[in-house]
């Protein structure tokens, strides 16, 4: 399948193009988080258990083996308190979050025919964050209307998240539990939107202003820390309703990745610990077309994103050679 790579975000169209379509650039600035910082929690981190069963949900047979890497979880455990810092190690995610909100209400909107402009277009559909963390994404999700399940294998993550929602009564109605979503295929759950975005890290976060390609190295895509992407994508399309959407996000396995994501942030300027990622372990946009058309889901947009240092702003843009975000859709009879 041929993949175009889009710059330009547009509101919704009828009818829905079955190839991929351009988008416009119009909303890139007008979605933003709040930046309150939660207080410190404490907790135990829980076990994951990797004991591998085949169950079927939404038509779909799937492993519910576990796809958490035990070392990310470690990695993410340690720095949870400070999810809502906007200067602290998760600053690159808050910077980035706009532009892939933006992404996401176009898309989405378009795909449920729904009105972008509305205050809040995604009244009525149940949307589920994989990895969800803190809640950066889970809440403005929330605030657009959508009824949000957020889950994530760090149960100091789900602690956070869940205090910070308290506050605001938009947000409050969020479902944050801590488990996996092979656990949810094993529940049976099923949600019109399954949403796996980026993680981000940065330990020198101090620093990142002072190169064009900082903001580009901490951006971790789930795909590349899960221990089987093949099964995880399976269990995203099988928690993913007929006619529903898949928006997923990752490291694209480029020359050019290794060399910010890798070489530069690890080994040069010590900005991650070194073995943070694993080339080998990226994947490229045709492969995850591949992957997901495997599992009944069909990619439809793709768009990368890109630092502008001057402005200090994240752009989506057909230079997908580093990060990129795709949404995919999954027909009624699969």
């Amino acid at each position: 399948m041929a993949v175009r790579f889009l710059s330009r975000l547009r509101h919704c169209r009828t009818p829905i193009a079955p190839t991929i379509r351009p988008l416009s650039s119009s909303l890139l600035r007008r979605f933003s988080d709040a930046s309150q910082i939660a207080p410190p929690l404490s907790g135990d981190v829980p076990a994951v258990s990797n004991t591998s069963n085949t169950v079927v949900n939404n038509g779909a047979r799937v492993s519910s083996k576990s796809s958490v890497d035990a070392a990310e979880h470690a990695k993410f455990s340690a720095i949870a308190e400070t999810w809502w810092d906007a200067e602290g190690p998760f600053k690159p995610l808050h910077a980035l979050n706009p532009t892939r909100l933006a992404f996401i209400r176009s898309s989405l909107c378009h795909h449920f025919r729904k009105d972008p402009n509305s205050i809040k277009p995604f009244e009525g559909l149940k949307f589920v964050d994989v990895g969800c963390g803190g809640g950066i994404l889970s809440e403005p999700l929330a605030r657009m209307g959508a009824s949000v399940t957020g889950v994530d294998a760090v149960d100091k993550n789900i602690k956070i998240a869940r205090l910070h929602a308290e506050r605001d009564p938009l947000t409050s109605s969020i479902e944050y539990i801590c488990t996996t979503a092979e656990k949810l295929v094993e529940e049976h759950r099923v949600f019109d939107a399954v949403i796996a975005l980026e993680q981000s890290v940065n330990t020198h976060h101090g620093q990142l202003e002072r190169a064009s390609m900082a903001l580009c190295i901490f951006n971790t895509g789930v795909i590349e820390h899960v221990a089987d992407p093949a099964e995880f994508c399976k269990s995203l399309a099988a928690l993913t309703a007929a006619n529903g959407a898949t928006v997923i996000s990752t490291i694209n396995r480029t020359m050019r990745a290794y060399a910010a994501t890798i070489l530069i942030a690890e080994y040069i300027l010590h900005w991650l610990p070194k073995g943070t990622h694993e080339w080998s372990k990226f994947v490229t946009p045709e492969e995850l077309v591949l992957i997901l058309r495997r599992a009944s889901v069909n990619v439809q947009e793709m768009a990368g994103f890109v630092y502008n240092p001057l402005s200090g702003k994240w752009l989506l843009s057909d230079d997908t050679s580093v990060n990129f975000i795709a949404f995919a859709t999954k027909s009624h009879n699969e």
